[in-house]
C-alpha cells in the first residue's frame, strides 16, 4: 500500500479533499490552461554542464507569465471552477507570486480576485497584483492576521478560497510544466526542482512517474529552510518555525495534499547552503543567461555542492520563476537583505509560511 493511500485512509477529513491528480486530470489541466499560459522554452547551456558532469535541460518558467510556474496552478484552479463557483469570485492570502498569478487568472475568467497582502508586501507585487485587477485587502504582517482576514473576506464576499500549492487543482497545474518538458524531450534520467509548499514538486513527480517511471524525481531546498528534508526523513510533516534563507519563495512548510505524493515518488530531497543558491543563481545570470530568481537556483546549486552526483546523467531541471528585486540583489551587500531579514516578518516577528 502506498504511503498515500495510508494516509487519506486515516483520517476521515482526507476523504473531503478529492483524489490525488492521474494523468488524465494533468492532461485536461494543460488543455484548460493551453489558451492562457506560455508553453516555456527549453534551454541548454555546455559550461554548466562541465561543471555538473552532467546534460541539464531547463524548463525555463521564468518565461512564464506572471514570471513564475505559479500561473500555471492558478489559471487551472480558476478555470475548473463551476460558473456559480466563479461567479462569487477567488480570494487567497499572499505577499508572492501566487498574489499575482491569482490576479491575472481571475481577470482572465472575468471574475473578481481578493487578495489579503500584508502590510509591507514589496511595491512591485502590490502593483502587480493591483494591475492585474485583483483586489487588495491589507492585514498585519503575521500568519494569523492573513488567516483571520482572509476567513472574512471569504465570509463577506461567498468568495473560492484558492490556496497557493494545498490543492489539487493547483497540483495538477504545475505538473502541466513536467509534462510539456517530456513532450519536447525523449528521455530523462532524473528530474530536479525546488521545493517549498510542494505543489511543483507534488505535481512533477506525478508527472513524471505516469510518463516516465524511470526517471528519478529529486528536490533541492535551502539548508536553512530544510523542512521538506526532515518530513520526508521522519515520514511525517514537519513544519518550518524558523526559516532563514535568501530564497524567499521556498519559506512555507509542505501541504498535506502535497506531501503524501512527495513521500511516494520522490527519490530524495537535497538540502544547499546560501552560499551555494548565490553562486547557482550567478552562474545562470552569466553563463546561461536566464535572470532566475534564489528559488529558482536550488537545483543547480544542489548539483554544484555535490560534484558528479549524477554524472553522466540528463537531467531536466525547472527553474521556477524569474522575479527578482533588482535593488535587492543576494550578491550586492549595500542592498541585499540577509538571510534572517527574509525569513521575519516587516514588523520583526518570525514568518512561518508567508512567501507564496
Amino acid at each position: 500500500m502506498r504511503f498515500a493511500d495510508t494516509v487519506r485512509r486515516e483520517g476521515d477529513e482526507m476523504s473531503t479533499l478529492g483524489r490525488v491528480p492521474d494523468l488524465g486530470v494533468i492532461r485536461a489541466a494543460a488543455q484548460r490552461i493551453a489558451a492562457h499560459a506560455h508553453r516555456t522554452p527549453l534551454m541548454h547551456c555546455s559550461t554548466l554542464d562541465e561543471m555538473v558532469s552532467a546534460r541539464l535541460e531547463f524548463k525555463c518558467e521564468n518565461f512564464q507569465k506572471v514570471g513564475a510556474f505559479k500561473f500555471r496552478g492558478a489559471t487551472n484552479a480558476v478555470f475548473s471552477l463551476e460558473p456559480e463557483e466563479a461567479a462569487r469570485g477567488v480570494a487567497t492570502h499572499s505577499s508572492g507570486n501566487h498574489a499575482q498569478a491569482l490576479a491575472l487568472a481571475a481577470r482572465l475568467r472575468g471574475v473578481p480576485a481578493h487578495v489579503v497582502m500584508p502590510r509591507g508586501a514589496p511595491a512591485s507585487k502590490r502593483a502587480a497584483v493591483a494591475g492585474y485587477g485583483g483586489r487588495i485587502i491589507e492585514c498585519a504582517p503575521t500568519l494569523e492576521a492573513r488567516e483571520t482576514t482572509l476567513a472574512e473576506v471569504v465570509r463577506e464576499t461567498g468568495a473560492v478560497f484558492v490556496h497557493p500549492y494545498d490543492d489539487y487543482r493547483i497540483i495538477a497545474g504545475q505538473a502541466t510544466a513536467a509534462l510539456e518538458m517530456l513532450e519536447d524531450l525523449a528521455s530523462l534520467d532524473r528530474v530536479m526542482v525546488p521545493v517549498g509548499g510542494g505543489g511543483l514538486l507534488a505535481g512533477s513527480a506525478l508527472a513524471i512517474h505516469a510518463l516516465l517511471p524511470g526517471a528519478k524525481v529529486v528536490a533541492a531546498e535551502p539548508l536553512g529552510a530544510d523542512d521538506a528534508h526532515r518530513s520526508l526523513a521522519a515520514g511525517r510533516i514537519l513544519p518550518s518555525i524558523h526559516p532563514q534563507t535568501i530564497a524567499d519563495g521556498l519559506l512555507t512548510s509542505l501541504g498535506e495534499r502535497n506531501f503524501p505524493i512527495i513521500a511516494d515518488h520522490v527519490e530524495d530531497i537535497l538540502t544547499v547552503s546560501e552560499g551555494a543558491i548565490e553562486r547557482a543563481m550567478r552562474l545562470l545570470w552569466e553563463r546561461a543567461k536566464l535572470l532566475v530568481e534564489p528559488s529558482s537556483a536550488l537545483p543547480l546549486a544542489a548539483l554544484l555542492e555535490r560534484p558528479g552526483i549524477y554524472q553522466g546523467e540528463r537531467i531536466g531541471i525547472i527553474l521556477s520563476g524569474g522575479n527578482v528585486d533588482l535593488d535587492r540583489l543576494p550578491w550586492d551587500s549595500t542592498h541585499a537583505p540577509s538571510s534572517a531579514r527574509l525569513a521575519r516578518d516587516v514588523d520583526g516577528s518570525p514568518n512561518r509560511a508567508e512567501t507564496f
